[in-house]
């Protein structure tokens, strides 16, 4: 260990990294992780560096991809960045078979589970729209309907048809589709197929106000009827329960920046695709966001919403809230937005935002997942008796494990950004939140990258705290050679190529 401190330390110490140095370290890591790490096109979350074991949210089969991302969409994202910065065309290769198995494992509702199977067992019995070769299915029937959360609810398909929009899992999807069909100029029929459908759901799925809910499991024939969903501002309810529900009556999601990446995902495909419907829709979800900002005392947003714009739970420890980090996540949609199509109307809920927020911190200068409502103390969930389900409680103490119950504030660059815009200067906006590289990466980012690949092309994870895993029983294990991340692979790859774009040629 000492002596890999020192290799590291001279390496930063050798100067400037070239751009021949960086296109190198890209190709050979794209054809390191293509050629060792993809099973039918796509990728899971981390591999023993001998490829004998593989985990994503469980240990899956061989035959199982994983879409959620750090997933094959984000990899394959991070494939076509690098054939972005050094035209190399196995690295494009690399990214077509990505988009090859995300395509492959589209539901017939439009978008992803979490997984995609090319196990024949499962490809029977979800209702995939291709085959595993990419010939679309000729079904007589698939499940359909208006879209809309009275329907969805049900679950109806959940185990069939589920496509959902949590973590990011069918936005991901769909931008790799984009990206890749604009990269090869529409000349794949099955990609460009696949994203023209994908985004015509993500469409169909949008409610009258904007708002989208988290999952579908129908093929939606209308988008959702304003009958049944009126256009309504954010209200807090006359109360709320302090025990789960059991109910799932949130119709409007924000979760996990569910709504922010539906956005990205729409303006991404106007941006590369010129077509004003797909601005239209952008623009329908930032007018959602400005509806849905609570009034004072929390100028703020929730995590769900039901039918009525009150507050709603979601899941046992999700409760009727101002949430912290979906209303940072709120407020860079908005800001996005607003560099995009230059309407300054997008920033105006950001001021009051900022500063209720600002008052709400916690000593540690972190923002609380959730606030009550009126009240604004910081709520945390502890595990109940025997350690089964969760209770409500304002003390953080002993709060449950499971849940990110703190975050770090954003609201400094958060403000920077609307300053910026509101000035009409330009913004370089951070990718996600908590990348370990600087946006854009610093020279010395560059250089600690390199000086961590493998002569492999592959980044190794051997430390107490990353360099363990699970075995197929579920055992926890130490890999002799340590352990590959996907979410290494990305950064890394787009920390480089993001560098190598900014250089001369």
């Amino acid at each position: 260990m000492h002596r890999a401190l020192i290799f590291l330390s001279l390496a930063l110490q050798a100067g400037a990294v070239s751009p021949g140095e960086v296109s190198s370290a890209l190709t050979k890591a794209v054809s390191f992780y293509h050629s060792r790490a993809a099973a039918h096109g796509g990728y899971v979350y981390r591999y023993s560096a001998d490829f004998t074991l593989r985990e994503a949210e469980g240990i899956p089969d061989a035959d199982t991809i994983w879409i959620q991302p750090p997933g094959t969409p984000a990899v394959g994202m991070a494939m076509l960045d690098a054939y972005e910065a050094t035209k190399d065309k196995d690295c494009l290769k690399a990214a077509v078979e990505a988009a090859h198995a995300v395509s492959r494992t589209q539901l017939a509702s439009g978008g992803w589970d979490y997984s995609g199977h090319f196990d024949a067992k499962n490809r029977e019995k979800w209702l995939y729209r291709r085959d595993t070769d990419g010939k679309l299915i000729n079904r007589k029937k698939i499940p359909q309907s208006e879209a809309g959360w009275h329907i969805w609810r049900q679950r109806e398909y959940k185990d069939t048809n589920y496509s959902t929009v949590d973590d990011d899992v069918t936005q991901a999807a769909t931008r790799l589709l984009v990206r890749v069909d604009h990269a090869l100029g529409g000349k794949d029929a099955e990609i460009k197929e696949a994203a023209d459908y994908a985004l015509e759901a993500i469409m169909r799925t949008q409610y009258p106000a904007g708002g989208w809910s988290a999952l579908f499991d129908t093929w939606p024939t209308s988008p959702p009827p304003a009958d049944k969903f009126p256009i309504k501002a954010g209200s807090y309810p006359a109360d709320w329960p302090r025990k789960w529900p059991k109910d799932f009556t949130g119709c409007y999601v924000l979760n996990d920046n569910t709504h922010a990446t539906l956005m990205s995902t729409l303006l991404l495909a106007w941006e590369l695709r010129g077509d004003q419907k797909y601005l239209d829709a952008a623009k329908r979800g930032g007018d959602f966001l400005r509806l849905a900002q609570m009034p004072d005392p929390q100028p703020a947003w929730a995590q769900q919403y039901d039918a009525e714009m009150h507050p709603a739970w979601s899941r046992a420890f999700e409760p009727s809230a101002i949430c912290g980090r979906e209303s940072q996540s709120a407020m860079w949609a908005l800001l996005k937005l607003a560099a995009a199509t230059g309407d300054k109307k997008y920033l105006d809920p950001i001021p009051p935002a900022l500063a209720y927020l600002r008052k709400s911190l916690l000593p540690d200068g972190r923002i609380a997942r959730y606030y009550e409502l009126q009240t604004n103390k910081p709520l945390y969930f502890e595990r109940g008796e025997g350690g089964k389900g969760f209770e409500l409680t304002y003390s953080d103490k002993k709060a449950s494990s499971n849940y990110g119950w703190k975050w770090d504030s954003e609201l400094d660059a958060i403000q920077a950004a609307g300053s910026k815009l509101s000035r009409g200067e330009p913004v370089v906006f951070p990718r996600v939140e908590l990348e370990r590289w600087s946006s854009p990466p610093t020279e010395k980012d560059i250089q600690t990258i390199l000086a961590e690949q493998k002569p492999n092309g592959s980044w190794v994870a051997t430390d107490d705290e990353r360099g363990w895993m699970r075995d197929a029983s579920g055992k926890k294990t130490n890999p002799a050679g340590g352990v590959i991340y996907s979410l290494d692979f990305i950064e890394n790859v787009k920390a480089l190529s993001v560098w190598l774009k900014t250089q001369p040629r």
